[in-house]
Formats: C-alpha cells, structure tokens, sequence
C-alpha cells in the first residue's frame, strides 16, 4: 500500500554498456540488410530503454513488432517515390500537395494510436482516443495562422498541440489531462528569442570587418563560417534551453485520472551542457560513444522526474487492468502500423 501522495522518482536503470551491444548489432545488421533490420533495431531500442525507464517502480514496456514497423515505413517509402514520379507533372504536384494536407492529420492519428496502443505500464496499455477532425486542426489549421502572425502565436500552437496530444491518452481506460497557463510558453518563447538576438548582435559586432567585405568582388571566406558560427551558437542553445523549460512546464502540469501528479524540474543550463559535451565526445570518437551519450541523457531526464501516487498503486493497476480488459490488449496487438511520423 502507498502512503497518499507519495512522490515516486522516476528512474532509468539502463547502462551504456548493455545498450551498446544492442546498439552496435543492431547498426551492423542494419548496415548488411541495406536498411531493413532498421525496423526491428528500432523495436530493440525502445524495448530497452521502456523496459529500462521505471515509474513509481514498475517499468515499461513496448509491444510492436518489427514486421509492424516495417509495413509502415514500405508505404512511406512507396508514397514518397509516387509523389516523386507524379509531380513532374505541375498540376498533378499540386493536387498531391492537397492531397497530402488533407491524409497528413488521418496518419498522424494512426502513429499515434499505434504508438500508444505498443506501450504498456505494469501490463496495462496505453491508448489514444483523439480525432482526425481536431488533428487537422491543430496541425494544419493552427500553423498557418500561426505563419500569419510572423510565429508570435507559436505559444498557443505549442500548447494546442500538447493539449491534443496528452489530453486523448489514456492508460488502460484512466485518461491524462494537461492544462498550463499560456504565460509560461510565453516566457520560455521569449527567454529563446532573447537568447538569438543577443547572439546576433554580438557576432554581428565582432564580425562586422567582414561582413562590410561581402561588397567587394571577393568576399571574405571566413563570413560563412561566421554564418555557421551563428547558426550553432544561436539556435542549439535557444532549442535546447526552450525544451528544457516547456517540459518542466508540461510536466508540472500533467495529472492522470484519480489524483495521480507528475513534476520535473531539469536545469535548462545542466541539459544544454550535456547535450553539448555529448556532441562532442561522440563527433570526437567518430560517433562509438553515441550509447553512453543517450544513456547519459536519458538517466538524467529520469532523474529529474517525479510522480506522486494518489493512494494506493496496487489498487489503481488492479482497477486500470480490468477496465481495459484482455480484448483491448489483443486489439492492440492488430490495430494499427508505424507509419513513422515524427511527433
């Protein structure tokens, strides 16, 4: 029995050790079969580090198959190769264009229903309940009028998007609910803005001797790496920093149905710093230290992150297991395919 209110941290028990034997495998197999084993690589990575990553002491679990990936990425791979085809034809570009806007939300839907539906905590699956009608509109309506406000709205798309996405998750039949104040996307949209234009005002001082060169007939060559000096400088540290601070924020806002409470308090300065020494260290040993970079991160992450439990968990994975119900699980196992979206 829990205590009410008990804080659980999160932990991550992986060790790069481990996780480098599967990763190095799976890169070799993936390498001989000119890409196919990608798909059972990548059931391997998430089988480790779900079953590796544990909440209030029970861990996770991914379901998927790799011939499930597989079929989703074959008819990414034959979409892409028509539409290549086809849009030679000018018209016909167009009409796949249209076409494209108006499946993207449906696919979406799709990965995310199947995502959910291969993940499971304590036996109980997850799932997504969301509709194709609210997908589009979060996802193709709210960034056009997001370009029209020249990206000043870009918070209250974030937000819509995280509301959409964690507000239809359920665990067994237990659903997640999230709501944060707009102000604090605000505050970490502009703490990112500032973060740009102060890097661009500084490199722009010290590099002003060669960008006045640019007029001349030959230009001064050490202007384009100053454009990818300011490239990294810029927008590795803002990106970084400003996911830090929304999943904090997101976290901190996120509860699952009967009281049940998260929280993460990650240092955007502790994250940006591992993320750049991990760059390094891996583009220094020619990318063999990638497994102890991601175990790195994905340790910390966890480390920083805690549920409280809302009573007793034995009862609560008791109550979600016999609501979801051994036909949800085999319906989980059929529904659905990979098709590899990024979301």
């Amino acid at each position: 029995m829990q205590d009410m209110e008990s804080s659980r941290q999160v932990s991550f028990t992986g060790t790069a050790r481990e996780w480098f034997g599967i990763w190095i495998v799976n890169l070799l197999l993936t390498i001989v079969t000119l890409g196919i084993y990608s798909a059972w690589a990548k059931v391997r990575r998430n089988k480790y580090f779900y079953q590796n990553t544990y909440v209030a002491g029970r861990n996770l679990d991914y379901h998927a198959t790799g011939l499930q990936i597989l079929i989703g990425r074959i008819i990414v791979v034959v979409g892409l190769i028509a539409y290549g085809v086809l849009s030679a034809i000018p018209i016909v570009g167009l009409v796949l264009i249209l076409l494209l806007l108006a499946i993207f939300p449906w696919l979406l839907v799709r990965s995310l229903r199947f995502n959910a539906q291969m993940t499971s905590w304590s036996n109980v699956r997850f799932q997504f309940v969301g509709t194709v009608g609210k997908a589009f509109l979060v996802y193709i309506v709210y960034p056009i009028l997001t370009a029209l406000t020249l990206y000043i709205a870009f918070p209250f798309f974030d937000r819509a998007r995280k509301r959409y996405s964690i507000n239809n998750h359920r665990l067994g039949q237990h659903g997640f609910h999230f709501d944060a104040p707009i102000g604090g996307f605000y505050i970490a949209f502009f703490l990112t803005l500032g973060w740009v234009a102060v890097v661009t005002v500084v490199l722009g001082v010290i590099a002003a001797p060669s960008l006045e060169s640019m007029a001349s007939p030959e230009p001064d060559p050490s202007v384009i790496g100053l454009f990818y000096l300011w490239a990294f400088l810029a927008f590795f540290p803002a990106v970084t920093f400003y996911g830090a601070m929304i999943r904090n924020l997101t976290l901190s806002n996120l509860a699952l149905e009967g009281g049940h409470e998260f929280h993460s308090d990650v240092s955007p300065a502790q994250v940006l710093w591992i993320a750049l020494s991990n760059a390094v260290i891996v583009l220094c040993t020619l990318g063999l230290m990638l497994p102890w970079a991601q175990i790195r991160m994905a340790r910390y992450l966890a480390d920083h992150t805690d549920v409280a439990v809302n009573g007793s968990l034995d009862d609560f994975v008791t109550q979600a297991q016999a609501r979801a119900g051994a036909i949800g699980d085999a319906y989980s196992d059929i529904e659905g395919i990979d098709v590899g979206l990024p979301i």
